[in-house]
């Protein structure tokens, strides 16, 4: 059964062992204008907010960039930077999530080879793609360029159908591969999967899990690994009876998992993701899912917190089927003086919710 999704893919794309020299920061950028002279109050409130999450591991930098306004949730742009060997990288992934709709994906390649350097810059557009590759060199008093361009009308072009780019990355504690799909009209698929979850207590059991995002959809499925150790002597035939797999509690005989959830600190700052396959224990009583950032750090007058969530719905009408975006802040600038700011955008009915701007004075 579908259910509704994550960024991730939002969140989850940048995450990594700190070993690794990994760090998670970002930036929450947000302008409120008050016009007193409206006397609806819709219009006298305007929010435009940008929450920017970036995740650093060696030579490469993975970018979220969520733009609120209100609106509600307008705009959402995945993207990453960095070198391959010899060659430099970067791409960018956008969605319109008042459709929800993929808008567009544009990598850029380069690399220099004794002297001549090559470019690629491909485009993808729903029904349009484009290609153009270019190569330049200079020997003594003489240059050369060449650019040539494949594609750009609509239709798919130059028999294009298709691209499908696999990743291996460490999320926590567990290895991850991503698989991310494109077809002739854009954005198909990315699945994040796992295998080897360990159960506590429970040594001879292991989870393999597999998450899938579309544009409207999410889907989480989990299936068992029982390790009976050796047989010796005789010829034993065991059988399993579990039952479950996409969206739904995962059954091994009378024993079930009900829900799966994951804790872990990048450089200060704390990421959980947790999933509920029980109907009567869904987060705030109606999401099944949420990832959350959050960190507390020394500022110039005190202790600074943040946290970032993002929660989903079952078969939600919005991107990913995020369903609902939280963030606060606070910050001891004082004592005897704490200022705090909230704000809240349910995404099912693509509106601004609630923003809360408060303080506290204590003596």
């Amino acid at each position: 059964m579908k259910r509704a999704l994550v960024l991730s893919l939002i969140c989850v794309i940048g995450l990594g062992f700190s070993s690794l020299a990994a760090s998670l920061t970002g930036s929450w950028d947000t302008d409120v204008t008050i016009d007193p002279q409206q006397t609806n109050f819709n219009d006298a409130i305007g929010l435009t907010s940008n929450i920017t999450v970036n995740y650093m591991v060696g030579d490469w930098t993975f970018t979220s960039l969520t733009k609120l306004t209100d609106a509600g949730w307008t705009g959402q742009e995945f993207s990453t930077a960095g070198v391959l060997g010899a060659f430099s990288l970067s791409s960018k992934l956008i969605f319109d999530p008042t459709g929800p709709a993929f808008t567009s994906w544009n990598t850029v390649a380069g690399v220099s080879i004794a002297g001549v350097s090559f470019g690629a810059d491909f485009t993808l557009e729903p029904d349009i793609t484009t290609l153009v590759l270019t190569a330049g060199g200079k020997a003594g008093d003489v240059s050369v360029d060449g650019t040539l361009t494949l594609g750009g009308a609509e239709g798919c072009n130059f028999d294009f159908s298709g691209i499908d780019i696999t990743v291996g990355f460490p999320f926590c504690c567990a290895d991850i591969s991503a698989t991310i799909s494109f077809d002739c009209t854009g954005f198909e698929k990315i699945v994040f999967s796992t295998t080897g979850i360990a159960v506590p207590a429970l040594p001879w059991l292991t989870l393999d899990a597999d998450l899938t995002f579309t544009v409207d959809s999410k889907t989480l499925s989990i299936s068992p690994n029982v390790d009976f150790g050796d047989i010796a002597c005789f010829d034993v035939t065991i059988d399993i009876d579990s039952s479950g797999g996409t969206m739904a509690p995962l059954s091994i005989g009378d024993f079930q998992i009900t829900g799966i959830g994951l804790t872990c600190t990048i450089g200060g700052v704390k990421f959980e993701g947790y999933s509920t396959f029980d109907t009567e224990n869904l987060y705030l009583d109606k999401y099944w899912e949420y990832y959350k950032i959050s960190t507390t750090d020394e500022a110039c007058c005190g202790p600074f917190g943040f946290d970032l969530g993002f929660y989903f719905l079952d078969k939600g009408s919005a991107l990913f089927d995020v369903g609902l975006i939280d963030a606060n802040m606070t910050l001891k600038v004082a004592t005897q003086f704490t200022f705090n700011m909230g704000l809240k955008v349910d995404v099912e009915t693509s509106a601004f919710t609630q923003w809360t701007v408060g303080f506290l004075v204590e003596w």
